[in-house]
């Protein structure tokens, strides 16, 4: 189950994907987001679907790799659903005892399932197909203007930077405590959910620890190498937009017009 979290993750590859600068992409991901909370017809997530399976083509990331994020938020996707399902008041379709499934909360639970699928999967384009230090330095390229109003930019992005490097690492870790715990006799998978959730507890101490010392391990590592922010640092390589990412942002323009225009339609 933790092995199937793909989310922070780096799929080394070739692809045109992969070599679009990072402000391309963390660009293409917040409007892809935005236009999934905008878009509410068929259409419109016709054309999101489209988009989103035109990107997997292209990034050459195996489809089912992708969807391996989707098991880590099943139980949460299926809560949505029923919640969205029964609670939706509205014209009847079928009565099960004291709930009811009304049309508009069929509509309405489809339309947040998908959203969430198509939310988990384009998130997962961006950081499988970008490095934590392409990541770092295209956040920090577009929150640049902020600097203005004394936001510290730079630490921000590389604190967004490790902790998104730093989850498959915590997974990894608690896939080998649990392993070892399981060898000890520990019992993660019979008794009730309540069960179950008293059972990670031994889990989570050794966890914790494990995290914390990673964490000053690597506080120590930066202040050895005299690290003092952002402000005065030059980059090895900096980012500059090529005639690739100039296609990338009229093929974005595109797909946020015809976004809007089945917004549109009645």
């Amino acid at each position: 189950m933790l092995r199937d979290i793909t989310l922070g993750q780096y799929y080394q590859t070739e692809s045109v994907v992969h070599r679009l600068d990072p402000r391309v992409k963390l660009i293409a991901t917040v409007i892809f987001i935005i236009s999934l909370f905008v878009v509410n017809n068929f259409w419109g997530y016709l054309l999101a679907a489209l988009f989103l399976a035109g990107m997997i083509k292209l990034s050459h990331v195996p489809f089912k790799f992708m969807i391996k994020g989707m098991k880590a938020i099943l139980f949460l996707l299926i809560l949505t659903v029923v919640f969205n399902l029964f609670l939706t008041p509205g014209e009847p379709l079928i009565s099960l005892w004291k709930l009811t499934i009304t049309k508009e909360g069929l509509r309405t639970a489809v339309f947040m399932a998908v959203r969430l699928s198509f939310l988990i999967i384009g998130s997962s384009v961006m950081t499988l197909t970008t490095t934590p230090n392409n990541l770092t330095d295209g956040m920090e390229s577009l929150l640049k203007p902020l600097k203005r109003i004394h936001v510290p930019v730079h630490e921000i992005s590389m604190m967004m930077s490790i902790a998104l490097r730093f989850i498959p690492i915590l997974l990894e870790e608690t896939d080998k405590i649990m392993k070892a715990q399981i060898a000890r006799g520990a019992d993660f998978e019979s008794g009730n959910l309540i069960k179950k959730a008293k059972s990670m507890v031994p889990l989570l101490v050794p966890l914790f620890i494990s995290a914390f010392r990673r964490a000053n391990d690597l506080a120590m590592a930066m202040e050895a190498r005299c690290y003092r922010g952002g402000e005065g640092r030059t980059k090895m390589k900096p980012l500059i937009y090529k005639k690739r990412d100039y296609t990338a942002f009229a093929v974005l323009g595109l797909y946020l017009a015809a976004a809007v225009l089945t917004v549109l339609i009645p």
